[in-house]
């Protein structure tokens, strides 16, 4: 295999981590790996692919996106359809229909009861029960260590977020769609639907896994991640 010195990889990370939740991937593509921290890059999906894009030096990129990182994912597809070689959407859902009562909540929960309440109600949940108390710790950790504003910050762009369904069909590469086999948001039935939508479309089920398959199953998501970067290379 030629390896193209022109392709980056872009890893957009879940809410409510951050860049290095991609710890166990950052050695994929030596050198040519990015893994940015979004919240204070703007206000929007929009903003934050804008900003990512603009910091990849090489000209193809594989964008790797987990949960509203895999939204900007596919901002990053519309923004710049030509640069982008390969998606790679973990947890993603791409339709979004806005529900301002969850929007109000999860604010409210931060600001009148606090981070410990946010976390226990809208993200511990989604690790799966497979998944080891020291892993769900140390997201939980990576998680304080977010301010309360960046949170904010966060679950408005979440809540905010286009609806780009249409972005699976028109875009012109591969598509590979991740789902923990116990992930609840957005779930089996929906990423197999979004594999089917895609031109060249591939759904991947990782067992014993939740929302969060770079953390819980590392091994399992670089094997899916080797395997698309091998497909580039060879092209």
């Amino acid at each position: 295999m030629t390896l193209r010195p022109d392709l980056g990889l872009l890893f957009l990370h879940a809410l409510p981590l951050d860049g290095s939740m991609w710890s166990a991937q950052e050695n994929l593509l030596p050198g040519a790996t990015y893994t940015p921290t979004l919240y204070r890059r703007g206000h929007s999906v929009g903003e934050w692919a804008a900003s990512a894009l603009n910091e990849v030096e090489e000209e193809r990129l594989i964008v790797v996106g987990c949960s509203i990182g895999g939204s900007c994912a596919l901002e990053v597809a519309a923004a710049a359809p030509q640069r982008v070689a390969a998606l790679v959407l973990i947890g993603t859902k791409a339709d979004h229909r806005p529900d301002p009562q969850l929007h109000a909540s999860a604010l409210e929960t931060i600001e009148e009861h606090g981070l410990e309440l946010a976390w226990e109600t809208f993200w511990a949940p989604l690790f799966s029960r497979c998944t080891g108390q020291s892993v769900v710790d140390a997201a939980r950790d990576m998680f304080f260590r977010r301010s309360a504003e960046d949170l904010r910050t966060g679950i408005t762009a979440f809540h905010s977020r286009p609806s780009r369904g249409d972005m699976l069909s028109m875009f012109r590469g591969p598509v590979t769609v991740v789902t923990g086999a116990d992930d609840i948001a957005p779930g089996i039935r929906v990423s197999a639907a979004q594999a089917s939508a895609a031109r060249d479309g591939t759904l991947m089920i990782v067992p014993d896994c939740g929302h969060y398959v770079p953390l819980e199953r590392p091994e399992r998501l670089n094997e899916i991640l080797r395997r698309v970067i091998s497909a580039e290379h060879e092209r």
